[in-house]
């Protein structure tokens, strides 16, 4: 399936009917092309021909809730639609857009419509079956069941009552806040409630006016409270837009013109819970909704913009629907989850939320397939049409098929058939194809030259600075994530010192070596080249030690058993001596070797030695001739 579904606040929305679901396509498709629509063979046409010309003006639900019945343009007609069926039963054309109807019967046989003209329809199953006009221009109607009176609220002062038992107009309603000087002002809306009949007048003044129709007398007026928070953009005028009681008789919702739903119970004059729409736009509709899934009881608020369902102890936002077009009036199904707008697009739109109640009875269907519900990317019928304006045609000569079945009209262009396109523009551009063939080889050629390695231009004043300024540069980007960072090098602050010679810095003077020390002239190694250097180092060990070990071999076979004996022994020794004088590592900056300096030992003499305890030197005549031939005197 092909539904678009929203998903506010965890709560699914499946768009069953409307924009981007219903597809109304152009006469001048043919019906072989439509097997390519994916969603035109996968979708979901909840009503059939749910939809007119131009907009949709109001829609509602017959008490019995068998049909809805629905006003809009253009040309100005009714259409009532048959759940059984899921189709249309019929449309009647009207003669005047209609602002507001009520059905009178538990079906769609008795209707009456108030219209833009001023005039007041009564529908029954034939047609108009009369019709009159109201002094000034209406804007809310509502039939009062146990005296037959019918309010009609119209600019000024007053509401009209017309009684349908004795077929006259009775003494209007002085609505003594709506009465002001301005010619716009009025009463905007009127709701009764179901329990004991009380009757509600919204005014343009910000006022709530209750009326007894026992003794059609003015019970109280009700103001909406100043500190209630409004948007700076509004006027400081809040009229009344909207107006609905609850069905246990205590609870009235009101909605003011900047976007504001108030919440109140009849026993006090201070809204319990305020809702602010947030677009400052008119508030059109206020439902009560009562939840068979949880039991909680939820406020449905909506202007042109956005639906909004919210928690009605709490205030707590349940859901939103926002539909691509402006809303003109929402009507919720009766103890379901499904909501029918009257809106600005052509198509009017259907909205299921499975969470709030389950699916009507009569497309109990939509609770099974809602887990397969899925918007899905579809191909297009147009595959085979391309799409040119006025002044393409000009230039591929085809201006004269136009008013033909060849090319279509649609929007500001044509459609046209591809493949006469493609023929059209080769013949008026021969040189096309070489030319796109050259501009590909030129981009080529291009994108292999930016991929060659090439030489930097680096700076001919301070060149070392300015690469040790890079590499700085180069480490704080990578750390900070950011490549595409302003650089050093190319602010206009610092230009001389890289372009002028008077700002060459001297690195071998000696001013600047006292400044910086430890500042090494040598460029370091890297990482990889450090890691080649010691495997080099490494090489070059093991190739010494070979050829020395090579050479001890040779001179080996020409020594005895104890001499190679007495060798070995001094080399351990002076292994062992070297290793823990000295230590051989790696470092970033290269092999690093420490050890230890030797000390110099004091020559201890032997205790048999006279000559170093009495600290002279013995004269030693040893191999000298004596001068006496007298060898005893020696002894």
């Amino acid at each position: 399936m092909s539904l678009k579904v929203q998903n506010p606040n965890n709560v699914r929305v499946y768009t069953v009917s409307g924009e981007g679901v219903t597809q109304k396509l152009p006469d001048w498709i043919s019906k072989k092309k439509l097997k390519k629509d994916y969603a035109l063979s996968h979708r979901i046409e909840l009503l059939q021909e749910f939809d007119y010309p131009e907009a949709s003006n109001r829609i509602k639900v017959t008490r019995d809730g068998k049909y809805a019945m629905s006003t809009g343009v253009y040309k100005p007609h009714i259409k009532v639609f048959d759940f059984a069926e899921m189709s249309l039963k019929f449309e009647r054309h009207t003669d005047t857009e209609n602002v507001q109807f009520e059905i009178l019967s538990d079906d769609w046989t008795k209707s009456v419509h108030l219209q833009a003209d001023r005039t007041v329809d009564f529908h029954s199953q034939g047609g108009i079956h009369y019709s009159t006009r109201i002094p000034r221009y209406g804007r809310d109607l509502k039939y009062h069941f146990p005296s037959c009176d019918l309010y009609l609220a119209a600019a000024g002062d007053e509401v009209y009552r017309l009684n349908l038992e004795q077929g006259r107009f009775l003494n209007p309603f002085k609505i003594e806040s709506a009465a002001s000087d301005e010619p716009t002002a009025g009463v905007n809306v009127l709701d009764i409630n179901p329990v004991h009949q009380l009757l509600a007048f919204g005014t343009d003044a910000g006022t709530v006016e209750f009326w007894d129709p026992r003794d059609r007398s003015r019970v109280g007026i009700l103001e909406m409270p100043s500190n209630v928070p409004s948007s700076p953009y509004t006027s400081a005028n809040r009229a009344v837009t909207a107006l609905s009681f609850r069905n246990d008789g205590l609870n009235l919702a009101a909605g003011l013109s900047d976007g504001v739903s108030l919440l109140y119970d009849l026993r006090s004059s201070n809204p319990y819970m305020t809702k602010d729409q947030g677009y400052s736009l008119p508030v059109k509709n206020l439902n009560w909704l009562d939840s068979a899934l949880d039991g909680s009881a939820r406020v449905l608020s909506a202007d042109s913009k956005i639906i909004k369902i919210w928690e009605k102890d709490t205030g707590k936002p349940f859901t939103a629907i926002e539909p691509t077009v402006d809303l003109n009036d929402v009507c919720p199904v009766p103890d379901s989850g499904l909501i029918f707008t009257a809106n600005e697009g052509s198509p009017m739109h259907a909205f299921y939320v499975p969470s709030l109640n389950p699916a009507p009875r009569w497309c109990s269907f939509l609770d099974n397939i809602t887990e397969e519900m899925e918007e899905n990317p579809t191909p297009t019928i147009y595959d085979n049409y391309k799409f040119v304006t006025k002044k393409e045609l000009l230039s591929l000569g085809l201006d004269h098929l136009i008013g033909t079945g060849v090319i279509r009209a649609y929007m500001h262009g044509f459609f046209i058939d591809s493949r006469l396109y493609e023929k059209a523009r080769l013949i008026a551009n021969p040189f096309s194809y070489e030319e796109h063939r050259k501009k590909a080889v030129k981009e080529r050629l291009e994108k292999k030259r930016s991929s060659k390695i090439r030489a930097q231009n680096r700076p001919k004043v301070n060149a070392t600075l300015a690469a040790r300024l890079a590499h700085q540069e180069a480490k704080l980007r990578k750390k900070v994530g950011d490549e595409n960072a302003p650089s050093i090098l190319e602010d206009d602050r610092f230009k001389n010192a890289f372009t002028n010679k008077d700002f060459e810095v001297d690195e071998d003077t000696i001013e600047f070596k006292q400044l910086n020390p430890t500042r090494s002239t040598k460029p370091q190694l890297t990482a990889a080249e450090e890691s080649d250097e010691e495997r080099e180092q490494t090489r070059g060990v093991q190739f010494s030690s070979d050829e020395d070990i090579s050479s001890d071999e040779e001179v080996e076979e020409h020594e005895t058993f104890d001499n190679l004996l007495s060798k070995r022994q001094t080399e351990q020794d002076n292994k062992k001596k070297k290793g823990a004088e000295q230590t051989i590592r790696s470092t970033p900056s290269g092999m690093e070797m420490s050890f230890q300096v030797e000390k110099k030992k004091k020559n201890k003499p032997s205790p048999g030695n006279e000559e170093a305890l009495s600290g002279k030197k013995r004269q030693n005549t040893e191999g000298r001739r004596s001068a006496s031939k007298n060898v005893f005197r020696r002894l």
